[in-house]
């Protein structure tokens, strides 16, 4: 994993681990956002610690739209790049 994608990687399953009552070590790439009955609050409150923590614009519904979180994480990560 680049050093960009494991930033986003961190950020990611810190906020998820917070919102979900779960070790960040629990996530993995194919974990859907779907079986963790994600609500669009929560959704939002991702958005939102990921544009504060990596100074980034996150279109909250093409994020929505990432069904994991290694979907999620790319998608990050080409925002990144831009």
């Amino acid at each position: 994993m680049d050093e960009d994608r494991q930033e986003v990687w961190d950020a990611l399953t810190t906020r998820a681990s917070q919102l979900f009552g779960k070790d960040a070590s629990e996530f993995t790439e194919d974990t859907e956002f779907a079986a963790l009955n994600i609500k669009s609050t929560q959704v939002s409150q991702i958005t939102t610690y990921l544009e504060d923590e990596l100074d980034i614009e996150v279109p909250y519904m093409k994020f929505r739209r990432c069904k994991t979180f290694g979907e999620a994480t790319d998608f990050v990560c080409e925002l990144l790049d831009e």
